[in-house]
């Protein structure tokens, strides 16, 4: 346990951010799974209406450094493959 008082609040603060980090993140492994088993389903009408959703999701974490830009690129670009794929 830090001793600290910087220390103690940088603690804080970082649990503050895991916590909000986290809720994003498992937020958004709902939806890409969402948006998967729709693909399984072979709705595509709901699936293309959906992936604007998980793109949005997908920008605002990398904008706010939860996920890597470049993470966020590579994961769009293969859920628009697998719906190409899917038409």
């Amino acid at each position: 346990m830090p001793r600290r008082r910087t220390s103690v609040k940088r603690t804080r603060v970082n649990n503050r951010k895991h916590l909000r980090n986290l809720k994003v993140k498992v937020q958004l492994k709902k939806t890409i799974k969402k948006f998967q088993e729709l693909l399984v389903a072979k709705d595509l009408g709901q699936a293309k209406a959906l992936i604007n959703k998980v793109f949005s999701q997908l920008d605002k974490a990398a904008k706010k450094k939860i996920i890597h830009p470049k993470t966020a690129d590579r994961r769009k670009s293969r859920l628009m493959r697998k719906l190409g794929k899917g038409a």
